[in-house]
């Protein structure tokens, strides 16, 4: 595997207590690419995340994020509609993750979702915050944090990481194992399930036991959408059956769909009191 790089200086980071392995993964949020690290990043927390943690890093490449700051406070205070940069994704990231890791995470995968939809332009200041409307964020709290000082570092943080871990590819996952003295292990780019599973397989000395998966509807608490590849895949079903079965749900008022550029994602159906 050419892409495969041993680190002799990883970053001190707080590791599991519980969980031997911590996974860095290096993503650019508006890159195809991520979608794809993303449904193999599920099923492996799915199957194995009893071995690891994982953290994304946000890695946009960009020249200053003084006009940016300076854009979404003029955007704040009404002097401009709308601002439009392939950076503001990345920071509207590290504003929702001011509230929490949990509220990022979602924030993110509803981004992604957008991403996978290509139904808006993810660049967009005003489609960010509708974004994170839809993300169940503190609306007030995360247009403060947008344009503060605290996002911007947050973000350039994540930058100084990657430059840091010398990753030059997106997405890259970094594998470090609960010795911080040990050297981490880069694989930039994308590869097939199995190598993945071979990495964790070997950084732990031994065979992995995967977890089953849970009901679907458990899933799609977990995830808020999934696509039919990704049912597929983790249920192990021809996409063709894996289709079936969500047709099922959809009968039964379970879940909902919505389906643009031949992807279809499902969503557990809100319950209206």
């Amino acid at each position: 595997m050419t892409h495969v790089q041993l680190l002799t200086e990883p970053v001190t980071s707080s590791q599991s207590l519980h969980k031997p392995l911590e996974l860095y993964i290096f993503i650019d949020p508006l890159c195809s690419s991520a979608a794809e690290m993303q449904a193999t990043i599920r099923k492996l927390q799915v199957q194995y995340e009893h071995y690891f943690t994982c953290r994304f890093i946000l890695s946009t490449k960009l020249a200053s994020l003084n006009c940016i700051e300076e854009k979404t406070k003029g955007c704040m205070s009404g002097q401009d509609v709308d601002v439009k940069h392939p950076v503001l994704p990345s920071v509207a990231v590290k504003a929702a993750e001011l509230q929490g890791k949990r509220a990022g995470l979602r924030f993110l995968t509803k981004l992604q979702e957008h991403l996978l939809l290509k139904q808006k332009n993810l660049q967009s200041y005003n489609t960010l915050l509708k974004i994170a409307e839809e993300s169940q964020l503190d609306m007030q709290e995360f247009r403060n944090d947008f344009g503060s000082k605290e996002a911007a570092h947050a973000f350039q943080c994540d930058l100084h990481i990657t430059n840091e871990m010398e990753v030059d590819e997106l997405p890259t996952i970094v594998f470090f194992n609960e010795c911080i003295e040990d050297e981490g292990l880069k694989v930039s780019g994308l590869y097939t399930y199995d190598v993945y599973e071979h990495i964790l397989s070997e950084l732990l000395n031994a065979p992995l036991v995967p977890s089953q998966p849970p009901a679907i509807e458990e899933l799609l608490t977990r995830f808020h959408s999934l696509s039919t590849q990704e049912i597929a895949a983790m249920y192990d079903l021809t996409e063709q059956a894996a289709e079936r079965e969500m047709k099922k749900r959809m009968l039964q008022q379970k879940v909902e769909r919505t389906q643009a550029n031949d992807v279809t994602l499902w969503r557990l159906k809100p319950i209206h009191v």
